[in-house]
């Protein structure tokens, strides 16, 4: 993938941009992140060059100054929410974030579970945070919020809501996933600073949608696919607009929300340091991207494994119709197509000529390698091991795990574990090679290899299975599957 992005260049605007709106507020600034605040992937994907934890490194350079405050909804605790891109329930995740966010250097100061009214899975997660130490406060629901503003900014409104003891200069909140409550937090800290008479104010951090490329620009696009199920829309920001002469990007909810934050801020200060959404943000994110070309061609990547992944959700059951109509018009409106995606093409093709499931991976220099179903291995391992073998320049007739060494494990497997099918997964292949580097210098050669699979392309003939699907993640291999079982069981492993 050609690069467009300029990390570096990132870094330093971003942590500027933070500290100039920390001194506008008088030394003391609420700033609400949105997105993840590490790990983000999707912005390595459409801005390639972007590293994963930019933000993390970002804050680095103001952990001196910097605190952060995990918000976790009490509903999503009672429901068990979870992240579907870890499989973990939003509680387990705040002990996750707390864990790195500790490993990086940064203090975090407390957690805060909001729409808080006695739940019994909620007081449970607040007791466990207590006996670890942690400090847990409690913000309770308001009647009528956002609407009822009297109410919402007065004693019984954010009032009630425990005021959070910070430290720092920089306080971000930052929550485990969406509707976990991050702006209330803030706007309810502001209430309770000013009435301390303490100055601060309030910004927030969201990478997505780019305020300041194009509305219909493939990165702000890729965005709009990324939140088809939150049904977030693009939108040019008419207050800035209006005040400035000035054409920016903003999305729905922000906009529809500001006339209220900002009546909220006037009844709060007196007055509203905002005349728009888009001046609320700090994101810098549009001035480092210098290879548009590239950043335009890995955005239409983006959207197609987006188009590819909610088709599959549709067939689990864990997606809506609508939201593959929407992603359909985003791809409509760029003249992008499946087609442009050379992995599926290629897999396509290996399963017409084999009547039998079938993996293609694009390398990074562009070659397109595929693997087919057999006896012995299921087409991922099989596209994984023909990968290793050409990065390693090794001859295709050389097996680099001898049947010798696959048959007891498939025996192992069908006889002993109760497991129906024979064939390797992608998992079990890479232990086997793994053994066999110990004597065989093929074997070693190939599986020193892996890192270069890193951000490479693949695409499946049919819905991978769970272990297949979490070990390409973790080699960082970007799959998409069509939406199709390999089998006409209604039961899928």
């Amino acid at each position: 993938m050609n690069k467009g992005f300029d990390n570096d260049k990132y870094l330093k605007l971003q942590s500027e941009n933070i500290r100039k709106r920390i001194s506008q507020f008088g030394g003391k600034l609420y700033l609400e992140f949105g997105g993840k605040l590490f790990d983000d992937y999707h912005a390595s994907r459409v801005l390639p060059g972007f590293e994963p934890d930019s933000k993390i490194k970002m804050l680095l350079h103001l952990k001196d100054d910097a605190e952060i405050v995990v918000v976790i909804s009490a509903d999503a605790i009672e429901k068990n929410k979870l992240r579907a891109d870890l499989g973990i329930t939003y509680e387990a995740d705040v002990l996750r974030l707390i864990d790195i966010f500790r490993e990086r250097g940064l203090y975090v100061g407390s957690v805060v579970i909001t729409q808080f009214c006695g739940q019994h899975n909620a007081v449970l997660f607040k007791n466990r945070l207590k006996a670890l130490g942690i400090n847990v406060y409690r913000h309770y629901p308001i009647k009528d919020y956002p609407t009822n503003i009297p109410l919402i900014v007065s004693d019984e409104g954010y009032g009630k809501n425990e005021y959070i003891k910070t430290d720092r200069k920089l306080i971000v909140v930052t929550a485990p996933g969406p509707g976990s409550g991050k702006m209330a937090v803030c706007l309810s800290q502001l209430y309770h600073e000013h009435k301390r008479g303490i100055d601060a104010g309030y910004a927030k951090f969201e990478t997505f949608p780019i305020w300041n490329i194009p509305l219909k620009h493939p990165v702000n696009l890729a965005y709009e696919a990324a939140t088809a199920d939150l049904n977030d829309v693009n939108m040019i920001d008419p207050f800035h607009l209006e005040a400035y002469g000035i054409t920016t990007v903003n999305y729905n909810r922000d906009i529809e929300i500001f006339p209220v934050l900002k009546t909220i801020f006037e009844k709060i200060y007196g007055s509203c340091a905002y005349k728009s959404p888009t001046d609320m943000g700090v994101n810098t994110a549009g001035f480092c991207i210098y290879d548009d070309e590239a950043v335009k061609a890995a955005s239409v990547q983006e959207i197609i494994r987006r188009y590819y992944k909610t088709l599959v959700g549709c067939l689990k059951g864990k997606s809506e119709q609508s939201e593959v109509y929407k992603l359909e018009l985003i791809m409509n409106s760029l003249g992008v197509n499946t087609g442009m995606r050379k992995t599926v093409n290629a897999a396509k093709s290996v399963e017409e000529r084999t009547g039998a499931p079938a993996v293609a991976i694009e390398l990074s220099d562009g070659r397109v390698i595929t693997g087919k179903t057999s006896e012995l291995l299921g087409a991922s391992a099989a596209a994984l091991l023909n990968c290793l073998k050409t990065l390693a320049g090794i001859d295709d007739d050389i097996h680099l795990i001898s049947p010798e060494i696959i048959e007891p494990i498939q025996k192992l497997k069908v006889e002993h574990m109760r497991n129906k099918n024979p064939r390797l997964h992608t998992d079990e292949v890479l232990i086997a090679l793994s053994v066999c580097a110990v004597s065989d210098p093929y074997a070693a050669s190939a599986i020193s290899r892996l890192g270069e699979l890193k951000e490479c392309d693949a695409h499946s003939t049919v819905v991978l299975s769970q272990v297949d699907e979490n070990t390409f993640a973790r080699l960082g291999v970007n799959v998409t599957c069509e939406p199709k079982y390999q089998t006409n069981r209604l039961y899928h492993r």
